[in-house]
């Protein structure tokens, strides 16, 4: 396992004391290795020999023939490769893993049992190790043994079905919600468990499903049909009886989000309108009949809203104190001065892309932030460093590994 003294922990981030090894691909569990590699845990990424992990080849874009979203969710790794399907390939993970702190993957269930990579026996020999297991639908259960995507996680969890317009069939959000919901669960619960091993010196296992990620974010979904009956359905762009949060029109064209659903803040509204009298008249005052009466309410406001070009609008809202902003694409990120402000966009050296930005690590932490040291390695990279270095193979025997396609 890796160790620094307290200053170069520091410098390097909270967590580099802390060795993960990041088997499995696409999105689920090396969203779960970014994320921990952020505040600078030492990840180790296996790959499989002359492919490696396909979100090489992913993205819409892929200048150079190279993808955009690797070098994001890779960021911060090293890629080490190894054919996990090969006798030699599982011998030289377990001996990895017996210098690690935390295993993540996101193979089907079953499949590291089958590899002889189960949790009990990798702890014989590391009782410290927590394995991360991201999966479609967990360990255990029926369902367990199931091909599991993103996709089907998120309609089984919930979010599916209260997406989108009530005309049309659900819809998805434009990114991969249940894998990245998935990923930050296991990473709250790597974290627990590393909390948890400080005390009992034990590790254990965090099973993260994707399906139950997803329904982790429900809200009240569930006790909202058990006792009062009530189905949530889709809705389009507003919250059912919560009003006024819409997007309004402006006379610039664009349409801009206002949320002013909270009685004090509809009274702020109000009065920026110049119409202080709507916050007592009975159709909108209080939450309920702002609710009952959304449509007329949406109709007042766009038609004041309507009059005003996008930026007065916005200056307007703001020193009202009523919450608004514009609906953004990234090229509204790269203009705007407080996205600068708070480095929420870093920019990195890329070999084949020049300059290449990316969001930055977060949550921001006041004395140990994260960071973006590099972006995401060619295939192999640190196969040197690692075979070499932590397991000290002989040249020749890593030559002969490479030979032979376990490396």
């Amino acid at each position: 396992m890796s160790t620094q003294d307290g200053a170069a922990q520091d410098a390097r981030g909270p967590l580099s004391d802390l060795r993960v090894v990041e088997m499995g691909q696409l999105l689920a569990g090396p969203f779960c290795g970014q994320l921990l590699g952020d505040f600078g845990a030492e990840v180790i990424k296996l790959e499989s020999p002359g492919a490696g992990d396909p979100m090489r080849q992913w993205g819409r874009e892929k200048p150079h023939g190279k993808s955009l979203w690797w070098p994001v969710v890779a960021r911060n790794k090293k890629s080490v490769t190894c054919n996990l399907r090969t006798a030699e390939g599982q011998d030289l993970a377990r001996r990895i893993i017996a210098e690690a702190d935390i295993v993540v993957e996101n193979f089907r269930p079953g499949t590291l049992e089958r590899w002889g990579l189960d949790f009990e026996s990798l702890r014989e020999a590391n009782p410290g190790l927590i394995l991360v297991r991201v999966s479609g639908f967990g360990q255990s259960g029926p369902y367990a043994p199931r091909a599991g995507y993103g996709s089907i996680g998120e309609a089984m969890g919930g979010i599916r079905y209260v997406t989108g317009d009530p005309g049309n069939a659900p819809s998805r959000a434009g990114i991969s919600l249940g894998d990245s919901l998935a990923a930050v669960f296991a990473t709250i619960g790597t974290l627990v468990a590393v909390h948890s091993r400080t005390r009992t010196g034990r590790g254990q296992v965090v099973d993260s499903a994707i399906y139950e990620a997803v329904l982790a974010m429900m809200e009240s979904l569930l006790p909202e049909w058990s006792v009062a009956g009530y189905q949530r359905e889709r809705t389009g762009s507003v919250l059912p009886n919560v009003s006024p949060s819409n997007v309004y029109p402006t006379a610039s064209g664009e349409m801009i989000l206002i949320a002013a659903n909270q009685d004090t803040v509809f009274g702020r509204l109000a009065k920026t309108m110049g119409r202080p009298e709507l916050s007592d008249d009975p159709r909108y005052a209080g939450h309920a009949a702002r609710g009952r009466n959304m449509d007329e309410l949406d109709e007042i406001i766009s038609a004041w809203s309507a009059g005003f070009e996008t930026p007065a609008l916005l200056e307007t809202l703001h020193e009202g104190g009523v919450p608004a902003g514009r609906i953004y694409t990234a090229k509204d990120m790269f203009d705007d001065p407080h996205f600068a402000a708070r480095d929420a966009i870093v920019r990195l050296a890329h070999p084949d892309f020049g300059e290449l930005p990316m969001h930055n690590a977060f949550p921001k932490l006041s004395e140990t932030p994260g960071a973006v040291r590099h972006a995401g390695p060619g295939l192999g990279e640190h196969n040197q460093e690692v075979y070499g270095g932590l397991l000290d193979l002989k040249q020749d025997e890593i030559g002969a590994l490479s030979e032979r396609g376990v490396i």
